[in-house]
């Protein structure tokens, strides 16, 4: 028998759910996007996840820490620890809700409900990411271990609970795709604290990275090189695409009421 092929993945979020007053320009409010990102790494590969934390914050000498906080830094050690986890044997994968689409549509009613958006990008971001592990396990047997950054808002049970019914059939609407529950175990997906992680400090500066590439600042700006510098980590489909596998709008491009430079974004990452 083939020996068992093991992932990690580490999920971290950027955004917030709301949608009543999204932010304009220089007027505060709640985000325009809603992203999950998640970094994936192999088992052997996870035991070397501090190693190369501390190689990153080491870069920095004026800092005195060992938790990495993508918004803690400024651009230039921003664009550092991407030009770091470019380097590293990592995938990353986001599914991300371009948070206008939704006042006045069908979804608006669902997605007032707390914590719905969030279980909902889930299930957009584990339906790709347990097929690409198990493509890349290459007919292995494949175990995928999913470990969530807690956060205060978030009801991880009512994410289980929305999990388990996907896993066993019972959902009212079913989605073109399908999580493989063959190589992810419900009972198994850990929920833990940011600081004491490794794994989910890269995460958190992954989903950031992407974060800033198309969430407007108060000036109506975006901060794509960060993003792009993490381009060849994005987990990508048979045809060699990111977009729609390891790059996800939510809806698609087409429909996410996006303006010029962020189709352009996001249409950077298909295959020419």
């Amino acid at each position: 028998m083939l020996p068992t092929k093991h992932y990690t993945v580490y999920i971290d979020e950027a955004g917030d759910e709301g949608f009543g007053k999204l932010a304009s320009g220089p007027v505060g409010g709640q985000s325009r996007w809603l992203i999950l990102g998640a970094c994936i790494v192999s088992r052997e590969n996870d035991l070397k996840m501090p190693a190369w934390r501390d190689k990153i914050l080491a870069r920095f000498t004026e800092k005195k820490t060992r938790e990495l906080h993508f918004r803690n830094l400024d651009h230039s050690q921003k664009i550092v620890v991407c030009q770091e986890m470019a380097e590293l044997p990592i995938g990353i994968s986001l599914a991300m809700s371009h948070k206008v689409t939704i006042p006045g549509s069908k979804w608006e009613k669902t997605f007032k409900q707390k914590n719905y958006l969030y279980n909902y990008l889930i299930r957009w971001l584990l339906e790709r990411v347990s097929e690409t592990c198990h493509r890349a396990a290459n007919q292995h047997p494949c175990s995928v271990r999913i470990v969530f950054s807690q956060r205060k808002s978030s009801d991880y049970q009512s994410m289980r609970d929305y999990l388990v019914l996907m896993r066993d059939g019972r959902e009212q609407f079913r989605s073109p795709r399908s999580i493989n529950w063959n190589v992810i175990d419900v009972d198994r997906i850990a929920v833990e604290n940011h600081s004491k992680w490794a794994g989910l400090q890269l995460a958190d500066c992954a989903t950031s990275a992407f974060f800033n590439a198309v969430e407007p600042n108060r000036y109506g700006n975006y901060e794509p090189a960060y993003a792009r510098l993490l381009g060849n980590k994005l987990l990508r489909s048979k045809a060699g695409n990111a977009l729609d596998c390891g790059l996800c709008p939510v809806p698609s491009v087409h429909k996410s009421a996006l303006d010029p430079a962020q189709t352009a974004f996001f249409l950077s990452f298909t295959k020419k």
